[in-house]
């Protein structure tokens, strides 16, 4: 575990919206950091597909960055065969 620093500001916004979504500073730093994390590496996802992808890695026993990835990847297959306007 290592210590990362943060400006005063973004300090507080992890405050208020650690306890608006119940979850420790921690937690919710880390959360943005997944997000933001897989959201650079494929940036043709967007959030409601990174948050199933994450929820699908959470099913599946918790995925490494690897396997996430690799995840992601196999979505964007998907998608890009499924029908204009298909659910997945």
């Amino acid at each position: 575990m290592g210590i990362v620093k943060i400006s005063e500001s973004m300090h507080e916004q992890l405050r208020v919206a650690s306890d608006a979504l119940s979850r420790s500073i921690n937690a919710q730093a880390e959360h943005w950091m997944r997000i933001g994390m897989l959201a650079e590496l494929h940036p043709n996802l967007d959030h409601r597909d990174i948050s199933r992808l994450l929820v699908r890695a959470e099913l599946a026993g918790g995925l490494d960055l690897k396997q996430l990835c690799a995840l992601a990847d196999l979505s964007q297959g998907s998608q890009v065969h499924a029908a204009p306007g298909a659910q997945q």
